[in-house]
């Protein structure tokens, strides 16, 4: 474990080494695969709690370092599941109907279980911003969700976003930083 002084030095270390740059993280989501497998396995054998712990530390510093509206990558990269409460929720804040909102802009599954936005980038992005932020899914709300209990058992979903979102990428490169410093491991080396 860190002294409480090396911790207060590593988190201001890492403060200044917040990376926002698209292109580089897309590049070393890359060219760091291997090193993120390695993560994932020593991962699956620490105590869960202390990791999420870690997760919900190190999300709360550096999330608060990044603007989303600079960025806006999930919004143009990803698929958004909705439910009925988000498509009443958005219909209201359009003033539509429920209705015409759904066929404007969901598209649901054959079967009617699943229902998504049915545009990437999705309808609602706006030079960088949420046109419908105060009503926004869900899923928009909680993403990139580590703040969430089970970080270890989410950890494909985690490494799928790596490559994405500066924020993902920069609690990854802290979370093996710290991992490395605590169980004098080296990354370096994969």
């Amino acid at each position: 474990m860190l002294s409480a002084e090396t911790s207060l030095i590593l988190n201001i270390y890492l403060a200044f080494m917040v990376i926002t740059d698209l292109t580089i993280i897309a590049q070393e989501s890359v060219t760091k695969e291997e090193e993120n497998f390695v993560l994932g396995e020593i991962l699956k054998n620490k105590n869960s709690d202390e990791i999420d712990e870690l997760v919900f530390q190190l999300n709360e510093s550096i999330s608060s370092q990044i603007d989303c509206t600079q960025c806006g990558n999930c919004c143009r990269s990803l698929m958004i599941n909705i439910d009925s409460d988000d498509t009443q929720r958005l219909a209201a804040h359009l003033h539509t109907s429920t209705k015409k909102f759904e066929k404007k802009y969901i598209e649901h599954s054959g079967e009617g279980t699943l229902a998504v936005m049915n545009a990437i980038p999705c309808n609602f992005l706006h030079e960088n911003k949420c046109s419908v932020y105060a009503a926004r899914p869900k899923e928009c709300r909680e993403f990139p969700a580590l703040h969430h209990k089970g970080f270890t058992g989410r950890l494909f979903a985690i490494f799928m976003h790596y490559g994405r979102c500066p924020i993902v990428y920069n609690v990854i490169e802290s979370l093996k930083t710290k991992i490395a410093t605590s169980d004098e491991t080296s990354f370096a080396d994969y």
